[in-house]
């Protein structure tokens, strides 16, 4: 998927893009919110990493509040661990 985000970056020199880290709902509020910024951060590193310039790239985290899947259970949790590419 990011080979895709990389090569249309690529193609459209303007794009700028929002990468949003998000969480599970275990772990605290502080913990989920700096675990969804590294997330979003480790996307950044690899776009950058293929030619992407930082300054196209906004990395942000909204930890576990905005869960993609409601349940608790291996399932959904797995489902709100991810980085959102806007």
């Amino acid at each position: 998927a990011l080979k895709g985000v990389t090569q249309l970056m690529r193609n459209n020199p303007k794009i700028s893009i929002s990468l949003e880290g998000h969480a599970d709902e275990r772990g605290t509020r502080e913990y989920n919110l700096a675990l969804g910024q590294r997330r979003s951060e480790s996307v950044a590193n690899y776009l950058m990493a293929n030619g992407i310039k930082r300054d196209r790239l906004i990395a942000k985290s909204y930890g576990e509040e905005r869960p993609l899947s409601l349940g608790s259970n291996n399932l959904a949790w797995s489902q709100n661990r991810r980085v959102e590419i806007k």
